[in-house]
C-alpha cells in the first residue's frame, strides 16, 4: 500500500494549549533554556553529512559565523547540563559542541547537537525541535506507557529530546537481520508484536522502520533485541487504524514475514495479549498523572475533524464500543482505548479471582 493511500501529505504542527502546558510545569518538563530553535536557524552554511558507506544520511552539518559559534556554544552546553545534570555551570569547561546537524527530511525539520566530554572523548546527542502538542503527547505517553522513560524539556516554541540509541530500524533490517540467528529472528518476530500491539493501544502512528530503533541487549549467552519509537509526531491524528500498526507499513514487510515464518496464530494471538495486559498495568501505575494528560487532551485540538470521525468509526467496528461513536475529539478516542485496554485485563482479572 503506498503511503500516499495510508497517511495525509503532510501534518500540521499544533500548539501547547493553557492546560498541557501547566501540565508540563506540574511534572517538570516545561524549564527555562538558554537558546530556542530559531536561533539555530542562524547557520552561514551546511556540508552533506555522508554514512560510513557514502550514503547521504539527508543531514547537514550546520556552522556559524565566529560571533555566533561562541554564543551558541556555550548556550547548546548549558541545555545539555539542564537535560542531564544539575543544570550548573560546573561541567561547562569539560563539554564542548563537536557537531551541530540540520535534518531537510520529514516534518520537524530537528537539529542534532554532539556534545563530547573533553576529558575522556565520550560523546552524546540530543535534539533541538520546534515544539508541537502531538509530539509533547507523544513523549509523555510513551514516557508513562512503553518500558522506557524519556527526558525531554519545553520552553515556548521549542523542544529538547534525549537521543535514543539504537540500531535504526531500515538500517537492521537491511544490514542485519539476515545474519542473525534462528532463535534471533524469532525472538525479534516477538519484539515486533508486541511493538506494533503498543502502538495501536496508544494511537502512535507511521513507525516506518526508520521512526523505530533496535537496540541488542546482551544477556548471558545471547542477545535479545528491542524494539524503541523514536518518533513521535504522529500521535492521535491520522484517521485510519492501519497507520497505528506498524504491520501495514510496506518498510516492515520482512519484519512482518519474520512474524509469518517464525510464529504460531496461538503465540501472535498469547504476545498480543501480554502486550495489552502490561500495558494496563502501566495504566493503571501511572495513576494521575496520565488521567491529568488524557483529560487535557480530550478538550485539545491536535487533529482535523474528518481523521477524528474515520478512526472512532474504525475502532468501533473493531471493538463494537458503542461509546467510540459519541467520540468528538482525538483525545476522547484515545481516552476511551485505553480504557478499553484497562477494562479488559481488569475483568479477565476478576473473573480469574471469583470464576
Amino acid at each position: 500500500m503506498s503511503e500516499e493511500k495510508m497517511m495525509s501529505k503532510k501534518k500540521p504542527a499544533y500548539p501547547v494549549n493553557k492546560k498541557l502546558d501547566g501540565y508540563l510545569s506540574r511534572y517538570s518538563r516545561k524549564i527555562e533554556i538558554p537558546i530556542f530553535y530559531e536561533d539555530l536557524l542562524r547557520f552561514s552554511g551546511s556540508i552533506i553529512v555522508y554514512d560510513s558507506e557514502g550514503e547521504d544520511t539527508l543531514w547537514v552539518r550546520v556552522y556559524y559565523s565566529d560571533f555566533e559559534r561562541e554564543e551558541i556554544d556555550i548556550s547548546l552546553k548549558k541545555v545539555y547540563s539542564i537535560l542531564h545534570s544539575d543544570g550548573s555551570d560546573r561541567i561547562l569547561d569539560y563539554l564542548t559542541v563537536d557537531a551541530v546537524d540540520y535534518c531537510t527530511f520529514g516534518n520537524s525539520k530537528p537539529f542534532r547537537i554532539k556534545i563530547r566530554n573533553i576529558l575522556n572523548d565520550n560523546y552524546t546527542y540530543f535534539y533541538v525541535k520546534k515544539t508541537d502538542a502531538s509530539r509533547v503527547y507523544g513523549l509523555e505517553l510513551e514516557h508513562m506507557l512503553s518500558p522506557y522513560n524519556l527526558n525531554f524539556l519545553v520552553y515556548g516554541d521549542t523542544l529538547i529530546e534525549e537521543h535514543i540509541a539504537g540500531i535504526p530500524g531500515d538500517v537492521f533490517i537491511h544490514d542485519m537481520l539476515p545474519k542473525c540467528t534462528e532463535a534471533e529472528k524469532a525472538q525479534l518476530a516477538k519484539e515486533f508484536v508486541k511493538f506494533n500491539e503498543r502502538c495501536m493501544i496508544r494511537l502512535l502512528g507511521d513507525m516506518r522502520s526508520y521512526n523505530y530503533v533496535i537496540v541488542p541487549v546482551h544477556d548471558f549467552d545471547h542477545v535479545v533485541y528491542k524494539i524503541r519509537a523514536i518518533d513521535f509526531d504522529q500521535q492521535c491524528f491520522e484517521g485510519k487504524l492501519k497507520v497505528y500498526r506498524p504491520q501495514f507499513f510496506k518498510e516492515n514487510f520482512q519484519m512482518v514475514e519474520l512474524v509469518r515464518s517464525k510464529l504460531q496464530k496461538n503465540s501472535v494471538d498469547q504476545y498480543k495479549i501480554e502486550e495489552r495486559s502490561i500495558v494496563a498495568k502501566r495504566i493503571i501505575s501511572s495513576g494521575n498523572r496520565i488521567k491529568r494528560l488524557v483529560g487535557i487532551s480530550k478538550t485539545d485540538d491536535i487533529s482535523l475533524e474528518e481523521n477524528i470521525e474515520k478512526l472512532k468509526m474504525e475502532i468501533y467496528e473493531l471493538t463494537k464500543d458503542l461509546n467510540f461513536k459519541k467520540c468528538n475529539t482525538m483525545g476522547e478516542v484515545l481516552s476511551l482505548a485505553l480504557d478499553f485496554v484497562k477494562r479488559n485485563y481488569q475483568d479477565v482479572n476478576m473473573t480469574q479471582i471469583f470464576g
